[in-house]
């Protein structure tokens, strides 16, 4: 008798288990705060499948990271450009939605291929925690060229303006409006939004430079902030700033023009020579072995 009492037992405490488990869900999900995303940017199609999801784990879980660490992810939303998309916490949502997936996916492609291992399906989804690291990485890297790149132009724009009797402000707001598009066009845009909201000029140029960290957008800031304190002339020191831009610019496209030439090895000899030995040498073996 107590045989047949034992499956009982574990399917009534599976089903009780099964229960307890879908209304804690369903009251915590009751008790989510409606997210608001009115001065948010809009989010792509992959992430608004998955948002509710990343919104649950970012309110229950994200908000209880260290500081520390959120504010370190912070940092790198915002030199990413991202700090409008998603805040640190929705980010820990998105990376552990990204480990679940890179679980599964691994799961049935090893399945599939009868070389099914939980060891290497959990290795390949802990590699999904960081995949959204690398992306926020890359997308870093790729802005803060862009901004470098375009920098020069926009202080072309901005010396202009100044040496033509505008201001400080009346030459960024000229930038923007005549500038080319890009990440550097929408910080200088955050600038001037600071300086419609009430902050001081050089707090605003301080939280731009805060924001890149780049060399030279430190480095212009500073030139700008010690020519107001002095007294110095704004325009001559947008002036040698704009050209120490050019230079740097012009070297780098030396530089690269430069390393062209050994980056080339590789693939010349793992690809291209290979090739081409084997196109010339076929007929001439062919050739031979026929005479044999």
């Amino acid at each position: 008798m107590s045989d047949q009492l034992i499956p009982w037992t574990i399917t009534g405490i599976a089903m009780l288990s099964a229960v307890l488990f879908v209304y804690a869900f369903m009251t915590l999900m009751e008790e989510m705060p409606e997210t608001d995303r009115r001065y948010m940017d809009p989010l792509p199609l992959p992430l608004r499948i998955i948002w509710p999801a990343v919104d649950f784990i970012a309110i229950h879980i994200g908000e209880r990271l260290p500081v520390e660490w959120l504010e370190k992810v912070r940092s790198s939303l915002n030199r990413s450009g991202l700090s409008y998309l998603l805040t640190p916490e929705q980010l820990f949502g998105l990376q552990v939605i990204s480990v679940g997936f890179f679980f599964a996916v691994s799961h049935v492609l090893l399945t599939a291929m009868d070389a099914s291992s939980f060891a290497l399906s959990m290795a390949i989804g802990l590699l999904g925690f960081l995949f959204p690291f690398l992306s926020i990485r890359d997308r870093r890297l790729k802005r803060e060229k862009e901004i470098v790149r375009a920098l020069s132009i926009y202080l072309d724009f901005i010396t202009m303006a100044v040496e033509a009797g505008l201001n400080l402000n009346g030459a960024l707001l000229q930038a923007v409006e005549k500038g080319p598009d890009g990440a550097l066009k929408l910080e200088l845009h955050r600038v001037l939004r600071d300086i419609k909201a009430g902050m001081n000029r050089s707090d605003a140029l301080r939280s731009f430079a805060e924001r890149l960290r780049l060399r030279e957008i430190t480095t212009l800031v500073s030139a700008l902030l010690q020519a107001e304190k002095t007294g110095a002339s704004v325009g001559k020191s947008l002036r040698i700033q704009a050209e120490q831009r050019r230079v740097e610019r012009f070297q780098r496209a030396e530089k690269q023009a430069l390393e062209a030439p050994v980056k080339l090895i590789f693939p010349l000899v793992a690809f291209i020579f290979p090739t081409t030995f084997i196109i010339l040498g076929f007929p001439i073996a062919m050739k031979f072995m026929y005479e044999l």
